[in-house]
């Protein structure tokens, strides 16, 4: 290593003690530490363009332990992204570019966004099976125009949860070898040394998970650092996960290798001890760059227009030579569907639509995947349950990553993370299915894509008690209100065949964040568009599917899905007795909710009294139903038994929700 090497790392070390100090708060060692991989890797190893973090065939990084956020900020700023030293400055201040954890679309260079351990591996493979398929579905003899690594750093925290083992294992069984990743093995975690819980031998785990496992005796080797890329690349088959042993707070005399470097500042003294520890040439100085130091990593820049200039220029003979791929490339990566692609979207009778809302799904996924060719995904080891498969598709494998339907394993909470990358990559929209039940198991996926705006679907089936037999493990309960409570999260609940394909087309056209496909086990009637109301507002999120035909109702009848056909039931006997009523479906409450309030009022009239019925826990719906609503549903676990008798037990029934129509109404009155 040289003077200039050394100082250059130094850089970020310092860097990242003056801004924890300043912010008097976040994770100063981990950076310290990892200082010089971060300084190989953005300065010699990545293929990266601070000027454009957007270019296609750029390497991904993945900073999965996202606490130690300064140390991509410092790379960042470093290497000449629009990062600027001014936002060092503000780390983890308000609306700065330097939040406490990365986060995407906020900060330049920021690929994902991570701080929950575990959660940015999964996402570094997905990003590897983007690349993967994008590369054999466009790539030609002599034309490798998408060609790219992903690299990923990961920490003790992030192997020991969960969703990195799910998502380990699946990349090792798909061989993605250009998937780099490097553990850092500090051995300290908050609490204290990594053996009060940690004993695993990591390095044997991920052999058996069928990675490519090297060793870096010591980070502070960059030479060891540039040997051990080359052996990884070297490894086509295989991902590589590289055990990089470090010292967490490096240089620090009182807190290297302890807890105190991990969360919380080394303090103002410590700080100037530890700079002059390094040799530092100005250890009272705050935020000091040298501008030999700031020169040698600039030369990112140049290396990275470099490198763009030259993928820009076999691009163009790409294009020359294949106008017609490099066309659809560049469409499936921006993002933006094929003209008239909605014009497959079935539609459905009264002889093909009396079927359950997964069944129909199915039926509209697999008209739709002859022209979306970037819809890419499956199950979690329910494709028949969940209604996933593909009549046209082959497996993506090893070897066969062109294909396109994903077999993620029994392995919800891996196959959220995965599509989170897959989405983030661009060029691919994913989806995954499973039961709803198990959304619980990769909530925090869920809400990382609803907070990065990602056009991720989400599939879940065996949406209520209606699932019947199976019983109260699979039967979900607080689910929908949990995931309406998903701030970006669109949760679409259609209530027949012909919701399902307009939900559909939502969920395709909702290209800011993504969306839950709620869909039932039990087959559903079909509801007859002539007589009643078009589906078309689904789109909207609510609408009258049904109304009175002279004056106003006299009650607002609401629900979404399975219960949709109860409330319509419900409408017809009321009006047997001299009650009007207007039934609403309301598929999605977030759609709703986003309408003008004109709109909403058009739906749902104020002053009308107004009941709810779902399958579900009411709580969600107390803000459409008001103060003096009623809201039929389940606060308790359900049961085994079929879905009718189920029903029945709990109170969903035509004759509960009769009941309580006419209760409101009588009070109406009444006043």
């Amino acid at each position: 290593m040289t003077d200039l090497d050394l100082l250059s790392i130094n850089t970020v070390r310092t860097l990242a003690m003056d801004g924890v100090q300043k912010a008097n708060s976040g994770h100063p060692g981990t950076p310290m530490a990892l200082a010089p991989l971060g300084y190989a890797l953005f300065t010699k190893h990545m293929k990266h363009d601070p000027a454009d973090p957007h270019w296609p065939d750029r390497d991904r990084f993945v900073l999965s332990c996202g606490h130690a956020s300064m140390l991509l900020y410092s790379c960042l700023y470093l290497s000449g992204y629009k990062v600027t030293l001014e936002d060092l400055k503000q780390f983890r201040q308000w609306e700065s570019r330097t939040p406490g954890h990365p986060e995407y679309g906020y900060t330049d260079g920021v690929e994902t966004t991570t701080g929950p351990l575990g959660q940015g591996v999964g996402n570094a493979v997905g990003f590897a099976v983007a690349e993967a398929h994008l590369a054999a579905t466009f790539n030609r003899d002599g034309h490798d125009i998408v060609d790219h690594y992903t690299y990923f750093i990961c920490s003790d925290g992030d192997l020991m949860e969960g969703v990195s083992h799910e998502a380990a294992s699946f990349a090792g069984h798909f061989k993605l070898g250009k998937l780099i990743g490097f553990y850092d093995d500090n051995r300290i975690t908050i609490d204290g040394s990594t053996d009060l819980t940690f004993t695993d031998d990591t390095a044997l785990r991920f052999k058996g998970y069928g990675w490519q496992v090297l060793h870096i005796a010591d980070v502070n080797d960059v030479a060891a650092i540039d040997e051990v890329i080359a052996e990884a690349k070297a490894d086509t088959t295989r991902p590589t996960l590289v055990v990089t042993r470090t010292h967490i707070g490096y240089g620090s005399p009182k807190k290297q290798d302890t807890a105190g470097a991990h969360g919380e500042p080394l303090g103002a003294d410590e700080v100037v001890a530890t700079k002059k520890a390094l040799g530092w040439p100005r250890p009272d100085e705050t935020f000091y760059v040298p501008e030999e130091a700031l020169a040698n990593w600039r030369k990112a820049r140049e290396r990275g227009a470099a490198a763009h200039a030259e993928w820009t220029r076999r691009y163009a003979a790409y294009r020359a030579a294949f106008a017609a791929d490099a066309a659809e490339l560049d469409r499936r990566l921006a993002g933006t569907l094929p003209d008239g692609w909605d014009k497959v979207i079935p539609s459905f009778t009264k002889e093909n639509g009396s079927v359950a809302s997964r069944a129909a799904s199915n039926v509209v996924l697999n008209a739709l995947v002859g022209v979306l060719p970037e819809l890419m995904g499956g199950s979690a080891d329910l494709t028949p349950s969940n209604g996933t498969a593909v009549k046209s598709w082959k497996n993506f494998a090893p070897g066969e990553y062109d294909k396109r339907y994903m077999h993620f394993g029994i392995r919800e909470h891996g196959m959220g993370s995965i599509m989170n990358g897959m989405a983030l990559h661009h060029g691919v929209i994913p989806f995954g299915g499973t039961f709803l039940i198990f959304s619980d198991y990769m909530r925090p996926a869920i809400r990382l894509a609803a907070f990065m705006k990602q056009r991720v679907i989400f599939i879940y089936t065996h949406d209520s008690i209606g699932l019947g037999e199976d019983g109260p493990t699979h039967q979900p309960i607080e689910q929908l209100s949990a995931l309406r409570a998903i701030p970006g999260l669109t949760v679409l609940r259609p209530a027949d065949a012909t919701e399902t394909a307009e939900s559909w087309r939502t969920a395709l056209t909702h290209a800011n964040g993504p969306t839950c496909l709620v869909l039932t086990r039990q087959k559903l009637g079909f509801i007859d568009r002539e007589k009643y109301a078009s589906a078309a507002g689904v789109a909207k999120g609510g609408y009258a599917v049904a109304d009175v035909k002279d004056g106003a109702p006299q009650v607002v009848l609401m629900s979404s899905g399975s219960e949709l056909a109860l409330a319509l039931s419900a409408a017809e006997k009321l009006a047997e007795r001299g009650v009007s009523a207007r039934v609403v479906s309301m598929p999605s409450h977030e759609l709703f909710a986003k309408q003008p309030e004109s709109y909403r009022e058009s739906v749902l009239p104020p002053g009308i009294p107004r009941v709810a019925i779902e399958a579900a826990h009411p709580m969600s719906w107390y803000r459409w139903v008001g103060d003096s609503g009623i809201v039929l549903g389940v606060e308790r676990f359900g049961a085994s038994a079929p879905y009718e008798r189920i029903y029945e037990e709990l109170g969903l029934t035509v004759d509960k929700l009769v009941d309580a129509a006419e209760r409101l109404v009588g009070a109406e009155s009444a006043r």
